[in-house]
C-alpha cells in the first residue's frame, strides 16, 4: 500500500498546477477500493487536497507556506480531464467585460458536466450545469459577452449590446456574430446587434 501511495504521489507532482488527480483515473494502479484508500490517507498526511467527490489537487508550495492551486487551472485542468466544456458564469463575465461593478461574491463557473460543488481550501466552486448556448464559445472573450448578456437579462441586454461592439475588435464581433443564431430569440437580437451594430 505504500508503494502506491508513492506512485500516487510522484503522479500528482508530475502534473500542472491545478490539475486534478481522479480516483477514476488511477484504476490502472490498483482497484478503487485500494485507490480511494491510498487517496484518504494522502488527504489525512496533508500531501493532496480532497476538491469534491473522486477529485484531489497537489497543495502548492510557495515560500509562504502550503497554499491551494489556483481556481481557474483547477478548473481548467478539470475541464480537460472530463471532457467539459466549462466557463465563467455571466455575472463574472460581466464583472470581467466591465458591463457592472459588480463583484460577484461566489465563484461560480457554467458546466456541460453535472452540477456540483468543489472545495479548494477555504473557497467553494460551484459549477452548475448550464445549456449548450451558454457555454459557446467557452474561454473566449466573445463567449464572456454572451454569458454577459444572457446574466443581464432582456431589459438591459440591449443597451449592454452597444457597450461590448464598442469594447470588441473586429474579429471578436465577427467571433460574436457567427453563434447568434444558437441564442434563444429574446437573446439573438442583442448578440446580433454587438456584433453587426
Amino acid at each position: 500500500m505504500e508503494r502506491l501511495s508513492k506512485t500516487v504521489l510522484r503522479y500528482a507532482q508530475s502534473q500542472p498546477e491545478g490539475a486534478p488527480v481522479l480516483a477514476k483515473g488511477l484504476l490502472h494502479l490498483g482497484s478503487r477500493a485500494a485507490v480511494d484508500q491510498v487517496l484518504s490517507r494522502l488527504v489525512r498526511r496533508g500531501a493532496l487536497l480532497r476538491a469534491g467527490r473522486g477529485v484531489y489537487v497537489l497543495p502548492v508550495e510557495s515560500r509562504f507556506g502550503r497554499r491551494s492551486p489556483s481556481v481557474e487551472k483547477t478548473v481548467e485542468g478539470l475541464a480537460a480531464a472530463r471532457g467539459e466544456r466549462i466557463a465563467n458564469s455571466g455575472a463574472m463575465a460581466a464583472y470581467v467585460l466591465g458591463l457592472t461593478t459588480q463583484v460577484p461574491v461566489k465563484r461560480v463557473f457554467l458546466t456541460s458536466g453535472p452540477s456540483r460543488t468543489l472545495t479548494l481550501g477555504r473557497e467553494r466552486i460551484e459549477l452548475r450545469h448550464a445549456p449548450p448556448w451558454q457555454l459557446v464559445l467557452a474561454g473566449r472573450r466573445a463567449g464572456e459577452a454572451v454569458r454577459a448578456l444572457a446574466w443581464l437579462g432582456r431589459d438591459r441586454a440591449g443597451a449592454a449590446a452597444g457597450v461590448v461592439r464598442q469594447l470588441f475588435s473586429e474579429e471578436e464581433r465577427r467571433e460574436l456574430g457567427s453563434v447568434s443564431a444558437q441564442m434563444p430569440g429574446w437573446l439573438a437580437g442583442p448578440v446580433s446587434a454587438a456584433a453587426h451594430g
